[in-house]
This record gives structure tokens, sequence and C-alpha cells, in this order.
């Protein structure tokens, strides 16, 4: 083998001033690694080694260091600068030998992989057999109610359950809680309670409702031939609530009604119908109707066998959205304003333009002409162009090409401003309580800085539940992308402790074209932690959700073996996911190595 003195030579100086410069940045850490949970110390310290090594370009060394045989540092986040030094004392070998005074590393790289595995442990609790990735499910409101599918999923391989604070009551949330635990006992498993926050997620506000009107539509083939007249319910209209696709009668006769009995009703669209009674019952009739109809709040509704009359009750306002095009202008305003489409002449002309509110408050302070809105994941993007006290324009730059209809509910993302939003809003704070007494993980959504998690441990100093309680930290934005480092050397302060890379919300921030980049960086930050990751969102969604894969969510469970657990979401065919990927995890567990490629250089979106 023919060696170059001079190469040699200038890999080690190079590799030494890289191994002084991780050290140097030790030593400005020390404030910061001071505050450390003891479990951690390690672990944080190389954190800051890692940060400090990809502020390099390292890619020629890395091409010099193959060329000879040695590593290239792809799989060195974890133990950063035991690695240099096993790179340098080779180097040394190669040249004069290494001095009398070689200093080893503080953190070996078989001690690193054991940090991981016991970080891993001390959040989710043992793995199933054969399998190293965990598997979050996140529970449907049902699962309060039906025992057997929590048993199902248990049974399957679920090793964590998780509820969203978003949803449902506490009441419900109990209820869920009761059938894991009891599930857990019967099978002789241990399942984790995980419990998200909401955050201070920003949504469209109300939009102008439509008219009270229902519809209904027998199913006819595409020939219009009817397969199957549409059958209605038709109920003595009351106080309380009506239950969904039921339509509420103004007749105290209704009850009289028989099978075979007929009605007639002119419908929304000033259509005469016939509607058959074909099951008749004390407060209501089920009806059966050839043809569609649309029933409208106050249209006369009559019995030709009683030759008696009455009204459609009050039925719920259609929900209406506001259709947007490319290169319109969109108002966004206060609460106070419902949305509603742009009002245009006969000849095309914008007499008002579309507005919609938002529902964060204090939005118009935080925004600036230019700045990006992305709205409903994504679909809808465009640009502040300008800004009053209580109102902002953005024109429209990205939308179907047929129109999008944005409703209201629907995320905001406002990816290059900071809005300066807290972690917690008064609500996670209400229900940080009951997941301290109930939960065995709080999932923190929307953390964007240390301030953030700062403010969830002081919250759970105060709840008792500081050192009880593990932490899952979303990372949702892009403002938490570029803070990571701070943000877990904050939370490190615990010693339960561990990220769910959110890739809905996420790739919405960074853009669709950075979020494989995105994901690269975030496992390897979390890496050099040592810090378990929860691989999040639409994870085999198409088989949760119509019982058949797609080819990419094969591949996209595959890729989630670099994490430490994957996250479902719900569907009705979840035992079918569970069993599926459980299988794949399982069987792919010894050709995958979790450590990620190191990229060249870590930067800031």
């Amino acid at each position: 083998m023919n060696i170059n003195p001079k190469k040699i030579n200038s890999l080690i100086k190079e590799m030494e001033a890289i191994l002084r410069k991780i050290r140097k940045g030790e030593e400005k850490a020390k404030p910061v690694l001071k505050k450390i949970h003891s479990h951690h110390k390690k672990s944080a310290l190389n954190l800051v080694h890692y940060h400090q090594f990809r502020k390099s370009d390292f890619r020629e060394s890395q091409r010099k260091l193959g060329n000879l045989g040695m590593t290239r540092f792809a799989n060195a986040q974890g133990h950063v600068e035991d690695s240099l030094v096993k790179v340098l004392y080779l180097l040394y070998r190669l040249a004069d030998g290494a001095p009398a005074n070689f200093e080893k590393a503080q953190l070996s790289t078989k001690k690193s992989k054991k940090l991981l595995k016991s970080n891993t442990q001390a959040l989710f609790g043992n793995p199933s057999e054969g399998r190293r990735v965990r598997i979050m499910v996140t529970m449907p409101s049902h699962a309060a109610k039906n025992y057997a599918l929590v048993y199902d999923m248990v049974e399957n391989g679920m090793n964590c359950a998780r509820i969203n604070c978003a949803h449902d009551t506490p009441e419900v949330w109990k209820k869920i809680i009761k059938n894991v635990k009891k599930a857990s006992e019967e099978l002789g498993s241990s399942v984790k309670i995980a419990m998200d926050l909401a955050g201070p997620k920003i949504r469209t506000g109300a939009v102008e409702p439509g008219a009270r009107i229902i519809k209904f539509k027998p199913k006819i083939d595409d020939e219009g031939i009817i397969l199957k007249p549409v059958e209605i319910r038709l109920i003595i209209s009351t106080a309380e609530l009506v239950p969904a696709h039921t339509v509420p009668i103004n007749a105290d006769w209704l009850g009289e009604l028989v099978e075979g009995d007929k009605l007639s009703v002119v419908d929304a669209n000033n259509k005469s119908r016939k509607l058959k009674v074909i099951g008749s019952f004390e407060q209501s009739v089920i009806v059966r109707s050839n043809k569609a109809i649309s029933f409208k709040t106050g249209a006369a509704i009559e019995s030709s066998t009683l030759s008696k009359k009455g009204t459609i009750g009050s039925l719920p306002q259609i929900q209406k959205a506001i259709r947007l095009y490319k290169d319109d202008m969109v108002v966004i305003t206060d609460e106070s304003i419902p949305g509603s489409s742009a009002i245009v002449n006969e000849q095309g002309e914008i007499l008002e333009k579309a507005h919609i509110p938002c529902q964060f408050p204090g939005i118009f302070e935080k925004v600036n002409k230019g700045d990006l809105v992305l709205f409903d994941d994504g679909k809808i993007e465009g640009i502040i162009q300008s800004v009053k006290k209580n109102s902002f324009e953005v024109l429209i730059t990205r939308a179907a090409e047929k129109g999008v209809k944005l409703k209201a509910e629907k995320g905001m993302n406002f990816p290059n401003t900071n809005l300066g939003i807290s972690g917690l809003t008064p609500k996670d704070k209400e229900d940080l309580a009951f997941v301290a007494k109930h939960a065995d993980i709080v999932n923190f959504s929307f953390v964007n800085s240390k301030k953030d998690v700062q403010e969830l441990l002081s919250e759970l100093k105060k709840l008792e539940a500081y050192e009880k309680l593990g932490i899952i930290l979303k990372i949702e934005t892009k403002f938490a992308f570029d803070n990571l480092e701070e943000i877990l050397l904050e939370a490190m302060q615990v010693k339960k402790v561990g990220v769910m890379i959110a890739r809905g919300d996420l790739a919405v921030e960074t853009g669709w074209q950075e979020i494989g980049q995105v994901q690269h960086e975030l496992l390897s930050i979390c890496g050099a932690a040592h810090i378990p990751v929860i691989w999040a969102t639409q994870v085999l969604e198409n088989l949760a959700k119509n019982g058949l894969p797609s080819r990419s969510e094969i591949t996209d469970v595959v890729t989630s073996l670099k994490a430490e657990c994957v996250m479902l979401n719900k569907g009705p065919y979840m035992k079918d996911v569970l069993i599926l990927l459980d299988t794949i995890l399982s069987n792919m567990e010894d050709f995958q190595e979790k450590n990620e490629t190191m990229l060249p250089k870590i930067r800031k979106l």
C-alpha cells in the first residue's frame, strides 16, 4: 500500500484541529451542562461536540479517509469525540506512532449505544419480543366504550396508547385509559399512556353559514338507473338535539302514519316530491324516495292519507366555505366578522373581496408585508400584501387550477414569521393536571424554543410530576427545527425525554422539497443526544382507512426503523395495520442500522 506521508500529516493536523474545536465548545457549554440531569450528562456533552463538528464542511476530509479505508464519520453522531480519537490514533500509527499523552474520549461508541437503549427503555418501557421499535397508536373516541377494540390493539403489538386532548373530554379519556390498563393486565404487557396537549395551533374562524337545508339522494348507476331508493327518518320536532341525517317535522300527527301512507313536500329546489312510509314508530317514521330531495326549514309537508299539514323543523345550517383561486386576494380579519366568498358583479368585477377570520388574537401585530401564509396543510399558499390594525390582505400564489375551498377550523401556518406563541395555552395547563395524574407521557405540541420547555417544566414542578412524567417534544415548526439543540438541552434536565417528528405540519412549515433532509437532520441531532425518536404522521394511513396499503407506505415503514417508535393514527383497519407493522419491523430488525448518515454541514432553513 502506497501511503503519502504528507497527506497523512495533513489529515492529522485537520483531525487535531477539529478535536480541539469540539473540546473548546465543551468549555463554553459548561453553564448549560450544569443543569442537565445526571443520566444525560455525557449525552448532552456529545450533543455539544456534534454541534461543533457539524459547523464545518467536512466532505473533502471524509473522502480522503474513505480512500484510506477508514471511517468517514457517517454514523458518528452518537459518539463524535470517540470517532475522532480513533481516527487520529490510526493516522498516528500510519505516521510516527501515537504520542505518549494520547487522550481517550469521555464517551465510548459502545456506551453511546447503551445510552440510547436506556433512554428509550426509560420512556417507553420494555419492547415487544423480537422488535426494538415501539408502536404508538392514536386512540379513537369509541375506544372508551369498545373494550374489544382496545384489547385487539394491545394483543397485536401496541406499546403506547396516544390520547389527544384536542378531542373528547376527561370523562372519555378516563374510560380509554381504564380499557388500556385492563387489556394490558389481562395480556401481561405494559402499555404506556401518552397524552397530547392541543397547543396553540392557528386556525381559520367561522364562515357565514348557508341555508338550513339537508339533501338526500338515491343510489344510481352510471346511466342514471336507480339501484337503491333513499330512506329517510322523519321525527316529530322537539327541543332536543335531532340525530344526524334525520329530518325534524312540526307535526304531532306523524306517529299516526302507518306503512304504505304517502306524504308530499315541495323541496328546496321547488320540486314536488312524494314519500312513501315504510316504517312507523311512536315519534317517527321512515320514508322512501326514488328521487333526490332537499328538505328546507319551514317548507310545508302534507299527509294525503290523514289530510293534515305540517312544516319541516329547524335543520342545521350548511357549513359553507370560501373558494379561492391563484391570483385571488383574500382578507384575513378578526373573529368578529364571519368569512364569505368574494362578491362579483355581472361584468366579473370584484365588489367585495373574499374574507375569512383568524382565531389567533393579536396576529395582526405579528405579521408583515411579504410574509408567507399557508392554509389547510399547505393546500393554499399566499403572500401578505398589506397589513392593517385588524386585518391583512393575502395574494394567493398557489391553489388548485379549479380552485380550493377554504373552510372554518383549517390550519394557518406562517413559516417565516416569529409569532412569539408560547407552547402552553390556558387549556393546555388545565389538561396537564389530568395528564400528570393519569398518564405516563405528555406529548408537548408546538414547542418552538427553550422558553416553552422551561414553562412546561415549571408547570410539572407545580403538579409534582417533574420526575414522574415522560416528555415527548413534538417538532412541528420551522422554529422548533432551527432551535432543536437548545430545546433538547433544556428538556434534558429530566430523565425521560423523546422527540416526535410530526412530518405533516413540519413539511408545511419547511416546504415539501426540504422535508427529506429535515427528517435526516432531526434524526441525527436526536441521535447525538441519545434521545429516542417517534416517527409520526400518515404511517400506513391508506391501510388504516381503506384496508389497502400503498407501495410508498411500505417503504416509509422500513425507513421508520431509524426511529425508536412509530406512531399510527386512527382508522377502521387498525388491527390489520398493527399486524403488518409488527411483522415488517420484526423481520427488518437485523437489516437496519439505527444510526443515520451524517450530513456534510448542519444548516438552518
